[in-house]
């Protein structure tokens, strides 16, 4: 018996010694308890009351951030479609103008939005000989101001104006005078389709005491400033600095 007793005690430091250091022989253990652990808690803490408070916290934090970033979208929105915030801008677009006339004639000056259309949407025509407006421009600069004074002409379309004061470089020179297309000007108009830039003489068969017909036509800048103004700006073709010549309509309100 006692050599029972000797023999067992041994086996016991052997089993003790076992539980101490196996685990640090196998640490693998010791992740896998952990997660355990670990999971235990994460299904613990899901039966907890205050959970829900706080994820109804959250939620409402973050309706709060959206509905914040709506009313901004929807005020900045609201403000940039509203009429009284939006500046008045002028409107431009490229058009053809062209001027031409007898030489001891009148001038006429014609816009067209396209050079086949011998159907001009603006035909004016000026009480000063064509030779004396190439005298004013050979000076480069040639400035035209047709203004209407009158105040039954109010509500009357620009283009539909019948008479105008003109003013060349500040100086008043005479009238112009808003009139239908003749059969001699729409032939004009067609003889120079071909044309898109350029200054010359067209032949003619009679060439009369008028004598001969002198032209110039040239791309123009068109500026719609209010109901009661407009303007038309020469462009030169190289883009340098050439002829400068405009035409502004004026209705004094």
């Amino acid at each position: 018996m006692k050599n029972t007793n000797n023999n067992n005690k041994p086996m016991k430091k052997i089993d003790s010694l076992r539980r101490f250091l196996l685990p640090c022989i196998t640490p693998t253990t010791i992740p896998t308890t952990t997660t355990t652990i670990t999971t235990k808690k994460r299904l613990s803490t899901s039966l907890r009351d205050d959970i829900p408070e706080e994820q109804d916290h959250n939620r409402e934090e973050e309706e709060e951030e959206d509905s914040t970033t709506t009313t901004t979208t929807t005020t900045e929105e609201s403000v940039n479609s509203y009429p009284s915030y939006v500046a008045p801008r002028s409107s431009k677009s490229m058009v053809i103008g062209t001027l031409y006339g007898h030489r001891k004639g009148h001038v006429c000056f014609c816009i067209q939005h396209d050079r086949l259309n011998c159907k001009p949407s603006l035909f004016l025509e000026f009480s000063i000989p064509t030779y004396l407006l190439v005298k004013e421009m050979q000076c480069g600069l040639v400035r035209i101001a047709l203004e209407c004074t009158r105040t039954d002409l109010s509500s009357c379309p620009l283009h539909s104006i019948p008479i105008w004061v003109m003013c060349i470089n500040g100086r008043k020179v005479g009238f112009a005078s808003r009139r239908k297309t003749s059969d001699k000007d729409r032939l004009i108009l067609k003889t120079m389709q071909s044309t898109t830039v350029g200054a010359g003489v067209i032949p003619m068969v009679n060439v009369g005491e008028e004598g001969e017909l002198i032209y110039m036509r040239a791309n123009y800048e068109r500026v719609i400033g209010s109901a009661n103004s407009e303007s038309f700006y020469l462009i030169n073709p190289d883009g340098g600095m050439g002829q400068e010549f405009s035409v502004f309509l004026m209705r004094s309100s």
